[in-house]
């Protein structure tokens, strides 16, 4: 997955993006799963104080473009992070479920 508009013969690609897609959706919570010949990414929302997440988009991958992504999306975090700093992580912890916690709700 290459940042240029250009593919492997010199060519343009030209991508078309509808307003409707161009606005996006908001995610914070992602489900990976996989078979022999497939990656399923669920993106969903999950809010505080509400116990069931909604999955906003989902994207199906072979393999070999699951690990195109992956290395897209190294790549693309070391420039951001080189650009506007270090990402750190909130906390060390191991990861849940559910990256809300599990107390009470608070109004």
């Amino acid at each position: 997955m290459d940042n240029n508009n250009q593919n492997q013969q010199g060519q343009q690609l030209q991508i078309d993006l509808s307003p409707e897609v161009a606005k996006g959706v908001y995610t914070n919570f992602q489900i990976i799963s996989h078979s022999s010949s497939e990656f399923v990414v669920d993106f969903a929302t999950l809010l505080p104080g509400v116990p069931k997440a909604s999955v906003t988009s989902r994207v199906i991958l072979a393999p070999e473009h699951a690990k195109r992504l992956l290395g897209a999306l190294q790549e693309n975090i070391v420039r951001y992070e080189q650009e506007f700093g270090k990402i750190e992580m909130p906390n060390k912890q191991p990861r849940t479920i559910a990256p809300f916690g599990t107390g009470k709700p608070e109004a």
